[in-house]
Order: structure tokens, then sequence, then C-alpha cells
């Protein structure tokens, strides 16, 4: 390990709870001194050389950016971090942006430089980027602009971060002691830098005077930290290091996905999660295919329009949009089109047979997890089985088990048990014990398999609630009802949706006190005013779509909530 801030190394779990990684395959055997983004812009030059376009504009007359430019870039952006701004290798950034080819370099040069690159959801408000920066203890922060007020507010009651950099233009919104500058007026700054004439860099060369960066981390050094919501409400950190990621990439696009150089690749999944990070950068970039990033937030519409207009190949997205999006395809269908992967949520076959009927490509669904980073059950196109997800990647074991971890026999339901070259470490968190047992990581799904190995999803195993793709804590949007004066008591659960998969339903105590204030209330209006309460707060995307008025919850008899009886519930 080369990194110098050891905040993330020294908070890994004990090795008695760390996962058994297997690596054995000749593909998953790297050198000990690595670089994830010089290794990603080696593969990706190597199959059309550095001129071949890696990020393509969407705007009239907008140039391409060639995977040769954008390693200088990444390359100028790991000088400034590094040498400029004087930033420990190991330290956490905040990147707080958009999927667009100035966040995706920001995220390749923070990596080259040996940060520890922290990617969130633009949709989070600063209740939830501040249990990020205060869980990470981030110093710095890269911001877009329309973001950056939820930082500035984020930032006062998280007050290690000290510096926010914006992204395009200043942000009037960051006051003066906290703001850095503009990053492209930043790089401006830079000495000239003598950028050679591949993608990469030499590995043994010296930082000096206008030289280029010169990476210098080992593949067990962190290059990010994922946060997933927990069912509790506070989120978790997940570690995965340079190795991690690179082993990815060698194991389900090697294996399922089989990527082209000639793909374009698009996509709904922010880089903030590990599934749109893998999809909309990461694999692409292994695979040396080009990447659109759209100026706005796809809609369904607009994601088909987009496929039409730059003829892409390959997209990203959960079953929702995909079921929403057949609306939307054209007369003539969408020809360039070849491949499609879902992931994210359950597929529902009805999902998968309307969209072939309609387009004629068979999804490639898969089950991953943010801990695993990526996809680790899964079928090509040609070896679907109706109602499966698929069978297991190769370089990856996974068992069906019961409450003990015995393996049940073909057919039988039990949880779900998966080890391989990637697995889950959570930065200083005792839920780790729960995730990780005897070297197994256990994502908290229960599933079956079958004979020939294919493994069909049942449910999940804990409160996660999963819609349209997001994850969603019941407790998180509890504990936000909860701070509403109308509300005395809240209950939050899952309830089938048939587009969405699940939907967040809440079950809601009214304050005796706050109707006698008020008067009788339309219901309707009050949850209504309860649904923008919550979305004002944390991310929208959690606000509970259906909310029920109760008189009481169903409770144990020492209090206990018992969420199986509000699921249950009509």
């Amino acid at each position: 390990m080369r990194q110098h801030d050891r905040f993330v190394h020294d908070r890994l779990p004990p090795p008695t709870e760390q996962p058994q990684i297997l690596r054995a395959r000749p593909e998953f055997q790297f050198p000990q001194a690595f670089n994830l983004t010089d290794f990603l812009f080696a593969k990706g030059a190597a199959h059309r050389g550095p001129q071949a376009p890696l990020f393509q504009s969407l705007t009239p007359g907008g140039a391409a950016l060639s995977y040769g430019q954008a390693a200088e870039r990444a390359d100028e952006i790991a000088h400034l971090v590094r040498h400029q701004l004087g930033l420990a290798s190991g330290s956490r950034v905040l990147i707080h942006a958009p999927n667009s080819a100035e966040t995706a370099l920001v995220w390749l040069g923070l990596v080259k430089a040996g940060m520890i690159a922290v990617a969130t959801m633009p949709l989070l408000r600063a209740k939830e980027l501040g249990k990020v920066i205060r869980k990470a203890e981030i110093a710095w922060a890269v911001v877009h602009p329309a973001l950056a007020q939820e930082v500035v507010l984020a930032a006062q009651e998280a007050p290690s971060l000290e510096q926010v950099i914006t992204l395009g233009v200043p942000a009037t919104e960051v006051p003066p002691p906290l703001y850095a500058g503009e990053l492209g007026a930043l790089l401006a700054m830079l000495p000239q830098v003598n950028h050679p004439t591949n993608a990469t860099n030499a590995t043994n060369a010296n930082n000096v005077g206008n030289a280029p960066f010169v990476a210098d981390t080992d593949g067990d050094d962190v290059a990010l930290l994922a946060f997933t919501s927990g069912t509790t409400g506070d989120p978790k950190a997940v570690v995965h290091t340079h190795h991690d990621v690179a082993a990815a990439c060698e194991a389900w696009p090697r294996s399922v996905l089989k990527p082209r150089p000639t793909d374009v690749v698009v996509g709904s999944p922010p880089l903030a999660f590990t599934f749109g990070l893998g999809g909309m950068l990461v694999f692409p970039m292994w695979a040396g295919a080009s990447l659109y990033y759209p100026a706005a937030r796809y809609t369904p519409e607009t994601l088909v329009k987009t496929i039409a207009l730059v003829g892409a190949t390959t997209c990203y997205t959960a079953p929702t949009f995909y079921r929403q999006m057949v609306e939307h395809i054209p007369e003539g269908g969408l020809p360039s089109l070849t491949t499609c992967v879902s992931a994210g949520e359950a597929l529902p076959p009805a999902i998968r047979d309307l969209w072939r009927s309609r387009t004629g490509i068979e999804l490639t669904d898969g089950i991953g997890a943010t801990e695993m980073f990526h996809i680790f059950i899964s079928s090509a196109p040609e070896e679907v089985r109706t109602g499966a997800i698929g069978r297991v990647v190769p370089g990856y074991e996974a068992e069906v088990v019961d409450e003990a971890g015995r393996p049940l026999t073909d057919g039988e339901i039990g949880r779900l048990r998966v080890r391989g070259p990637t697995g889950c470490r959570y930065l200083a968190d005792p839920r780790q014990a729960n995730y990780v047992k005897d070297g197994w990581n256990y994502p908290g799904d229960a599933f079956r398999r079958d004979a020939e190995g294919y493994f069909y999803y049942q449910s999940r195993t804990d409160d996660m609630i999963i819609s349209a793709g997001y994850n969603i804590s019941g407790l998180e949007v509890e504990s936000v009802l909860l701070t509403h004066q109308a509300v005395a008591e809240c209950g939050v659960v899952g309830a089938p949706d048939e587009e969405r998969g699940m939907r967040v339903k809440a079950f809601v105590v009214v304050k005796p006190e706050y109707l006698q204030h008020q008067g009788e209330q339309d219901a309707a209006a009050l949850a209504k005013a309860l649904q923008d309460y919550v979305k004002a707060t944390i991310a929208p995307y959690k606000y509970p779509r259906e909310i029920v008025f109760v008189q009481t919850l169903p409770r144990t008899e020492t209090g206990k909530l018992q969420r199986f009886r509000l699921r249950d519930s009509p």
C-alpha cells in the first residue's frame, strides 16, 4: 500500500470479517504496482489507438474527445490535485455532479492521482450529503454549480469539508472561505505538461518540471468509496481497490457482456452507482468503446431519441425504464441497438417479453451489488431461461443456503451467498459482520437454483425497498416523516408496483393536537403535503408514493413495529 493518508486503510474490517477473494484465474492476475486509470486508458487505446473517440458530444458541432486527449486531461487533473493543491494520496474527494465527460474525467484524474473518489447521487440533499462527508471525513469536493447549494448546506453540519471546486462555471452560492475555484480555470494555471505520445505514462518516471504525472499506486490501494443506503437509514461506505475494479472488468464484461471497440454506449444510471460506474465508464473504456452522456437527465422518451440520434449499440437502464421506453420507439425501431442491460431491480418476465417483441433484443439481466462492485449472476441473451436471472459469472461462486449457512438442494428457497474476485469491505461499520460470514458475501436476497445452475430471484431478505432501480431505506423515510408537525407515528415499507417493481408506502398516524389545531383536513391534501416535505428534505425519488392514514400501527408487546403486517396490509 502506497497511499499516504491512511484514514480508509485504518478503518477496514478486521481480517476475520473480510471476504475471501478468488483471483486464481489468469485474467485476474495484475502487477502489484498498478493504477486503475492507467489500466483503463491502456486497454482502451490498445483496441483502436489513442485517436479513437471516448466521449462523444451531442452538442451540434461539438467534437469528440479521444482516448489520448482524455488521458491528457486526466493527467492534468491528477497533477492539479497532487502537486498544485497538495492533497495527499488516499485523501477522499467528493464528486457531486451529473453524468458528463467532465465528471468522468474528474473521477479518472482523482484515481490516477491516488485519491479516493467518492461520487454521490446528484439528487441527494444536504442532509444526506452531510452523512457522507462526515463518514468519510472528506475535506475537498468537486461540484456541479447547479448542485453547489446543497453541498454548502451540508458543509455547515460537516466541518471536515474545507474546499469546493466547481465544474464549468464559478458558483456564487459557495462562500469565499470554502471556494477554491473553477476546475477549468485552475487547470489553465498549470505549467505546460509534455504528454507522452501514447495514452499512458511510464510507471517509473519522476514528476519534475513539466513532466507528465506518474501514478504511484499499488493495486490494493483504495480507488473509491461507494455509498449505499442501509436498512437503518445510515449510509454504508463500500471500499473498492484498484485491483477490485480491474477484476470486475475481467469478469462479467469478458464472460457475458462481451463488448466491442465499435460499441457506442448510453444509459441512465449515474456514475455514483457502481452499476453506472461500470456500465457508463469503466467497462466501455476496458473495451475501447465510446460513450454519450446526456445534457440533461434522461426520460424514457429522451433516452430512446438519443439511441436513435447517435446510433447507440448498448443501453444500460432499469426494468421500469425499458417498459416506459417501448411507448416511444419509432416505427422503424432502433436498428443500431444490439445490447440492452437490465439491472438494479428484479426484471419481470412481462417486461422482458414486451421489450423483445418491440425491438427483437433479448434483455441481458443480472444481479449485482455495490458491495461486489457489479454483476455476479447473469446470462448472455442466447442463454436466457424464462424467469431466471442467470447463472454464476465465471470467476464467482454462488450458493443458496439456509439460516445456518448450510447449502440447500436445488429447488429450495434460501439465502444467496457469493464470493469471487471482488467482495464487501465496509468502512468502519459493524454491519460488515452481517454481510460477510466465513468469507462469503450475503447480499440480502432470497433465491432458488435449478439443476442446470440457473438462479431465480424470490425476494429481499431485509427491509430494503428497491424501486425503479433505486435502493431506499424505509427507516430513512420514516425519520423524515417523523419530523413533520402532523406525524405522531409512521411505518414505511415497500409495496408491489407494476411499473416500478416496488413503491414506497407509508402508514401514518396523525397527531391529535395537529387535528385539533388544523381541523379536519382533506386526506389527499395532507398526503401531498407530507410527500412534498419528504421531497424537499431527502432525494425526491425516496418519497412515499402512497400514504395510508391509520389510527394505530401494529407492534409487538415490546413495542417493535411489525413491518410484515404493514406489507400484508391492503
